[in-house]
């Protein structure tokens, strides 16, 4: 097992927990970035306690230059980077953060990719010998008192003929809120995520950009979001987001940010107390 920059990998029962210790003193907020990388999802989460946390990195360079306007010049490390799942419009911005930045560990679900783009990315992972780690429902990720839950995929979604329902969901819970990233899952992902978790979200990164094919009302009456955030680009071909997201999202009573129209999206979380950063 290889061991992550300042810290130890610990395998417990079933679940696997990713234990980060720092030196540096303890920032008691956590700061949630909704990068504006277009039509694609990317998410930076700083910890409590400063450990860093990329959740997917939209398709191209455009992380690069949400990532620089986010983190100081010098700060050129990322504990984290975690690939939902393997469609370019998620992951295709990681080979340019691995290119700049050194990365303590990757995790994944374990589905693989197509194409020259995948692999290219993953030569390039393997040549700079950066760990790999993958989870699915029931792991854990573990930082101080900082907790992400994996919900999703199971062994069957993750092996999904639709590729979207083999994205990774995770709940983070950290100073007294609850954060729900669903990737590109579907209704068929929210379905058993509503039969098997006790659902309830201070802030929900709504699924599949606002696709018509996510973010039911049955998986919003169980969430209740305060907070939605849609991740889209402009003038997208797709209609993102739909109007009936949009009017999902307004009868659970949730604020929406989307950042083709806002774009970064700053929350910054204390002891329970959601606010909006002013970049």
């Amino acid at each position: 097992m290889k061991y992550l920059s300042l810290s130890f990998l610990v395998l417990i029962g079933f679940n696997l927990f990713v234990w980060y210790y720092v030196a540096a003193a303890r920032d008691e907020k956590l700061d949630l970035y909704f990068l504006d990388v277009g039509q694609g999802d990317s998410e930076l989460l700083v910890l409590p306690g400063g450990a860093k946390v990329l959740i997917d990195g939209g398709p191209g360079k455009e992380v690069l230059f949400e990532l620089a306007r986010v983190l100081r010049p010098t700060d050129r490390y990322i504990d984290l980077v975690i690939l939902t799942h393997p469609q370019l419009d998620h992951y295709g911005g990681l080979y340019d953060v691995a290119e700049r930045y050194r990365i303590g560990a990757i995790i994944w679900n374990g589905r693989e990719g197509q194409g020259k783009e995948w692999q290219d990315f993953w030569n390039l992972v393997k040549s700079k010998e950066i760990p790999v780690i993958t989870l699915g429902a029931k792991d854990k990720i573990r930082y101080g008192e900082n907790l992400i839950s994996v919900l999703s995929p199971t062994n069957q979604l993750r092996n999904s003929s639709e590729l979207n329902n083999s994205s990774l969901v995770l709940e983070l819970e950290a100073e007294g809120a609850q954060i729900l990233f669903t990737g590109d899952a579907g209704f068929e992902v929210e379905n058993y995520l509503t039969e098997h978790y006790d659902l309830d979200a201070d802030i929900l990164k709504v699924g599949h950009h606002g696709s018509r094919t996510a973010t039911g009302l049955k998986f919003l009456a169980e969430t209740t979001p305060k907070i939605g955030v849609i991740e889209v680009g402009e003038n997208n071909p797709y209609g993102h987001p739909t109007s009936a997201v949009l009017s999902r999202l307004a009868s659970v009573g949730s604020r929406v940010y989307r950042t083709d129209e806002n774009g970064t999206v700053h929350l910054i979380i204390n002891d329970g107390i959601v606010g909006v950063g002013r970049e």
